[in-house]
């Protein structure tokens, strides 16, 4: 896509911080600096109603890639009783929850890591490979991510940090992690709700497929690391 022009509702830029940050400090400047994208339609493109919708920001830094996510929650949770942290929590994706997919490689979208967290701060990632017949989904993958979850009286702050050395390609695992300019492939959600007709799958960019799903890694935008 380099000298090709872009959507600029398909681009979520993160910027590079400037300090060194901890994914639990929520309220750290550097996250005024970051660009700020809405989580506003629903997978099929309908808007979803505001106080279900979700602001995410992205930065990076030498060792990794954060992003918070903030938004209301004027519903009951939808958690688990009994939070478990010290390892990922398969089935995250049924309860309320944050995610970002990202495909490393711009060029092969179909493969990409799924990251979520949950306002008990339980997380869960995977590597995932779609293919013609569905997808092969690699459940022992290990990232090295950490998260950070907050809850206020009407309002929720989630974050993620994943290393670079998660993604597995040249450029990730370099010291330095990726250049300034150069894009990746991502999309961002967040799940609410429970019941038939309640559950509600929140897409930054909808997937626009005949029934909710976020794996449709065509229908990613793009994330560009600025300065």
């Amino acid at each position: 896509m380099r000298g090709k022009e872009m959507n600029p509702e398909m681009i979520v830029e993160a910027r590079r911080a400037r300090a060194n940050i901890d994914v639990a400090e929520l309220d750290h400047e550097e996250w005024t600096r970051a660009r700020a994208v809405r989580l506003a339609r629903y997978w099929s493109g309908e808007v979803a109603p505001f106080a279900r919708q979700a602001e995410a920001r992205l930065l990076w830094d030498a060792q990794a890639l954060y992003a918070r996510f903030v938004y209301e929650q004027r519903e009951p949770f939808i958690v688990s009783e009994q939070p478990q942290l010290e390892r990922k929590s398969l089935g995250l994706w049924d309860r309320d929850v944050c995610e970002m997919f990202v495909a490393p490689r711009a060029d092969e979208p179909e493969r990409y890591f799924e990251f979520e967290v949950a306002p008990t701060g339980e997380w869960l990632d995977l590597a995932i490979r779609k293919t013609a017949g569905g997808r092969e989904t690699d459940w022992d993958f290990h990232s090295g991510m950490t998260v950070a979850a907050r809850i206020d009286a009407d309002r929720v702050t989630l974050a993620m940090c994943v290393p670079w050395e998660a993604f597995g390609t040249a450029a990730a695992a370099a010291a330095a992690g990726p250049q300034a300019g150069e894009r990746w492939r991502v999309n961002l959600f967040r799940c609410v709700g429970a019941g038939a007709g309640r559950r509600g799958y929140v897409a930054w960019q909808p997937t626009l497929a005949p029934e909710p799903n976020f794996h449709v890694p065509e229908k990613f935008g793009w994330l560009l690391f600025g300065e």
